[in-house]
């Protein structure tokens, strides 16, 4: 597997020896200081280039980055299936290397190029002067937000409701739709409430990452543990099971944090739906009425 001296060195010389190449500029976790340098991290570049089309309609010139696996153009397949999409404003190839290596690279001309919508860009080459100068890298753009008090009882209201779809769901024994409820409903809404937990209690000065995947590193090792739980099969009994302790991790999350917050927590509503769902488990599937 090339070094990230070796692939920094690679991507810095194609674009020294390119002259249709202007600037290069990377982002990503790469340049992110509170991220943990790992094996899989890949190199997030942007090369700023007087034109794309000649970048795309010759892809050839990709092929000096190394023997590839396998690959992917966005891009190109968003407007290959008829969506609005200029390939001349921005294309990517996104490109997995035999020896391990992850490399997404994009092209964007001149005009387009825009190092200050994101915090965690760091210009790596400009050959003519024509990327303004920023600050060090940081990724509070991707910082925790407090939540306001509608939208701590909307997320509140989403849990609790769309347990009604999972529970129906698996009494019916509807498994696909079961997953989809439970997993962009409810638990969605458990992920957001744990993330406002962590973000309260260091001051809404910290990110958990992409889909929360740092999350485990700021949650007691108990509370992870039954967050992991939360997690659901294809089996019915453990999908309940699994709905149960969520619902619980969900109670006590927001009642604390709503005090914290000084948010009134609806726990009227949370009892009715907890105990609708509860009821809905014990009924048999010959059952004539819900109730």
């Amino acid at each position: 597997m090339r070094s990230e001296k070796e692939m920094m060195e690679l991507i810095l010389s194609v674009a020294r020896k390119d002259e249709r190449i202007r600037a290069v500029y990377m982002n990503g976790s790469r340049t992110n200081p509170n991220v943990k340098k790992d094996i899989f991290q890949d190199y997030d570049i942007v090369y700023v280039v007087k034109e794309n089309r000649p970048f795309y309609e010759d892809e050839r010139w990709i092929d000096r980055f190394g023997e590839r696996l396998y690959m992917q153009c966005p891009e190109k397949m968003d407007k290959d299936r008829g969506q609005a999409v200029d390939l001349d404003q921005c294309f990517g190839w996104l490109m997995q290397f035999q020896d391990g290596n992850r490399l997404d690279l994009h092209v964007v001309p001149v005009e387009k190029a825009n190092v200050m919508e994101d915090k965690l860009c760091v210009i790596l080459l400009d050959k003519d002067h024509i990327l303004p100068s920023i600050q060090p890298p940081t990724d509070e753009d991707y910082w925790i937000r407090k939540p306001s008090e509608p939208e701590f009882l909307a997320c509140a209201n989403e849990f609790w409701w769309c347990l009604n779809n999972v529970a129906k769901g698996l009494w019916r024994e509807e498994i696909p739709y079961v997953h989809a409820m439970y997993t962009e409903g409810s638990h969605a809404q458990l992920l957001k409430m744990l993330n406002w937990k962590v973000g309260y209690e260091n001051g809404f000065c910290l990110s958990t990452g992409k889909a929360s995947k740092y999350l485990k590193d700021y949650l007691p090792e108990n509370l992870w543990g039954r967050f992991l739980k939360t997690y659901i099969t294809g089996d019915i009994p453990q999908i309940w099971d699994a709905m149960f302790i969520m619902c619980d991790l969900f109670q006590e999350t927001a009642t604390e944090l709503g005090g914290r917050l000084g948010y009134a927590y609806n726990i009227q509503e949370a009892e009715a739906s907890y105990q609708y769902v509860k009821h809905v488990r014990t009924l048999p599937k010959d059952a004539k009425g819900v109730f």
